[in-house]
């Protein structure tokens, strides 16, 4: 089974995370793109077909919940992963959350399960 079929975007503006997370699910096989930030995600989403959204939370350009509610509104056909630093467990999102920090290989189990599911 090849995991290059489905494209992920990876949103995060902190570049050294965006880079590695990029790095590490295309040498495990994934199809990834990257943005820095909701504006440059929803270019992304306009030119590529995305199938998953790994994004961060708080960011500087359409981030936090005006990025929760376009996605909510608007990526309704897509698998999302929220990651943050920021969020309490105890804050609604209507996304599985992934708590930083985290381990990269939590981030693979993570989207193999939406992948499927």
């Amino acid at each position: 089974m090849t995991k290059s079929s489905p494209l992920i975007l990876i949103v995060e503006d902190e570049d050294s995370i965006r880079l590695t997370i990029r790095d590490y699910l295309k040498q495990k096989g994934y199809n990834v793109i990257v943005a820095s930030d909701g504006v440059g995600a929803l270019k992304q989403l306009l030119d590529h077909d995305v199938n998953l959204i790994v994004t961060d939370y708080r960011m500087d350009l359409l981030g936090g919940d005006y990025w929760i509610r376009f996605l909510q509104k608007y990526c309704t056909d897509k698998k999302i992963i929220i990651t943050s630093g920021f969020l309490q467990p105890n804050i609604p999102i209507p996304f599985k959350v992934l708590y930083k920090p985290f381990d990269y290989t939590e981030l693979e189990t993570i989207i193999d399960q939406e992948i499927k599911s």
